[in-house]
């Protein structure tokens, strides 16, 4: 009975052995596909809202540039129908029979000369001959009687400014887009066309000077989809209709204006557009960032997390494997993985670039500290740092400098914050927060000058700025939970609105939010 009893016991002993290693074993490898599939979908989420991220950019981008362009071009173009509204006017009124051509190219000339996108100033007479014009010397003969403007105005009443087709001009050589009015006799009958030119070239050099990339593109078109301009500048696409591509198809007819993507029609690319019909005028401009310019930068740091991300599920299974091997070892194995798990906390709660704490690290902590507030009936301040014109900064110096400059604001938040309690965090792009337990409006006021003044004392060269360095704007919110209803939303809140009206103000100083303590600084 003793022999058998032992026997009992030492199968009972390892079945339960063998049930405690099955168990850890299934313990072990449901723990490492959890966290494999937590980084794989952690990462995943990541790098789709990164992507979503460069798009939203871009998109203000062509949309910017879709509305500079355009008002450009209807400034442009109003100062032309207004000199020749003028002057129309004053020639039907003086009557035919009655021009000082002299003059009248006198003032013709003036007006040339003050407006720069203008090529010329020409009036015709009923038969298309050269009455008067802003050039020295008239092309002998000329005539122009069979160009497109001329042939529309002799058909037709309408009073109002056409814009035609780009043409050559006749005189230079130059090509021009024409801007034309009818000119009436007393009796209401053709008396010939008042002709004001804009230079083609005038539009190309001033999109030259927007930087986008290579495979951008810039197009001013008439509203039927004939193109007058188009950056890059290639001169036998000028004249070819988009009333085919997409635009003008499926967005145009049912916006004035809006972001769509679409491959263009001239040269094949698949481009991001901002489009915008002009208000005044029957013209469309549209501005386009190549899809391989936006999401090339994108797709650099996606590969890189992925590979990274590789090591780290292969570092991982390696891991476990180790782990499953030494069953024994189980003590020292828990050991390591609660150390990891430490720093893997701790890297998860730390922005890489500052190593302040990071936006998951504010909301671990904000929340918190409002309840300690509202226990303890003190007040908690909240601050918002944004540093100004960060994106021209980033555009002159290059995203290398831009880091920089985010680390040495970074250290200068640590070098102000004196108490332990304080916290400073990196809240995005090149926004920062602090947040101030135990602090009235007075003695975060007195924090936030001191943070602005160290800064001015970096004097780090913005030449982007109107102020020449690296300056930044703050908006602060206090509250008092124990006397009203504090959460972390309506405290970042009221920072925000706080941000956003020192920002109004002129930057480069802060405001304090009014919805949660009264004061500004």
């Amino acid at each position: 009975m003793r022999t058998a009893r032992n026997k009992t016991e030492d199968g009972l002993f390892a079945v339960t052995g063998e049930g405690r290693a099955v168990s850890l074993f299934r313990l072990v490898l449901s723990f490492m596909a959890v966290v494999m599939l937590a980084f794989v979908l952690i990462e995943g989420w990541r790098i789709w809202r990164d992507y979503r991220q460069v798009f939203i950019n871009a998109e203000n981008a062509v949309t910017n540039l879709a509305r500079a362009t355009a008002q450009h071009a209807e400034d442009a173009i109003r100062q032309v129908d207004a000199i020749t509204a003028a002057l129309a006017e004053r020639l039907e009124g003086d009557g035919f029979e009655h021009i000082d051509r002299p003059r009248l190219h006198a003032l013709l000339k003036q007006q040339a000369a003050i407006m720069p996108q203008l090529h010329g100033l020409f009036v015709y007479g009923p038969d298309g001959s050269w009455i008067v014009t802003d050039k020295d010397v008239v092309p002998a003969g000329a005539n122009n009687a069979d160009r497109d403007y001329f042939i529309y105005h002799r058909t037709h009443p309408g009073r109002e400014v056409r814009i035609g087709s780009v043409v050559r001009s006749r005189s230079t050589g130059d090509l021009i887009i024409p801007i034309s009015r009818r000119l009436d006799r007393p009796d209401g009958s053709f008396a010939g066309v008042l002709l004001g030119t804009i230079k083609v070239d005038w539009f190309v050099r001033y999109y030259g000077d927007f930087k986008i990339d290579e495979r951008g593109a810039l197009v001013l078109a008439k509203r039927d989809g004939t193109i007058l301009v188009r950056r890059p500048f290639v001169e036998k696409v000028i004249g070819r209709s988009l009333a085919s591509s997409d635009i003008f198809r499926h967005y145009l007819p049912y916006a004035s204006e809006g972001v769509a993507e679409a491959v263009a029609v001239v040269d094949g690319t698949p481009r991001l557009y901002a489009f915008r019909a002009l208000s005044s005028y029957p013209l469309v401009v549209e501005a386009g960032l190549s899809r391989e310019s936006i999401i090339a930068p994108w797709r650099h740091d996606m590969l890189k997390s992925v590979v990274v991300l590789l090591l780290l599920l292969v570092g991982l299974a390696a891991f476990g494997w180790v782990v499953l091997r030494q069953l024994r070892e189980r003590i020292a194995i828990e050991r390591a993985l609660h150390q990891a798990h430490q720093t893997l906390k701790a890297m998860a709660l730390t922005d890489s670039l500052t190593g302040l704490g990071n936006r998951r690290r504010l909301d671990a902590v904000l929340e918190a500290e409002i309840r300690r507030a509202r226990r303890q009936g003190y007040a908690l301040a909240l601050v918002l740092f944004d540093l100004d014109y960060f994106k021209a900064y980033n555009d002159r110096y290059g995203h290398p400098a831009g880091d920089q400059c985010l680390r040495r604001f970074g250290a200068l938040l640590q070098q102000a914050l004196k108490r332990p309690g304080d916290l400073a965090v990196r809240y995005g792009g090149e926004e920062f927060v602090v947040l101030l337990p135990n602090t009235d409006v007075q003695g975060a006021s007195q924090i936030v000058q001191e943070i602005l003044q160290l800064l001015r004392r970096q004097a780090m060269v913005h030449d982007g700025s109107p102020v020449g360095l690296v300056s930044a704007s703050a908006g602060i919110a206090v509250g008092r939970p124990g006397l009203e209803a504090v959460t972390p939303e309506n405290l970042v809140a009221a920072a925000d609105a706080a941000l956003y009206e020192a920002k109004r103000q002129g930057r480069d100083r802060y405001c304090v939010a009014a919805g949660i303590e009264a004061g500004a600084g």
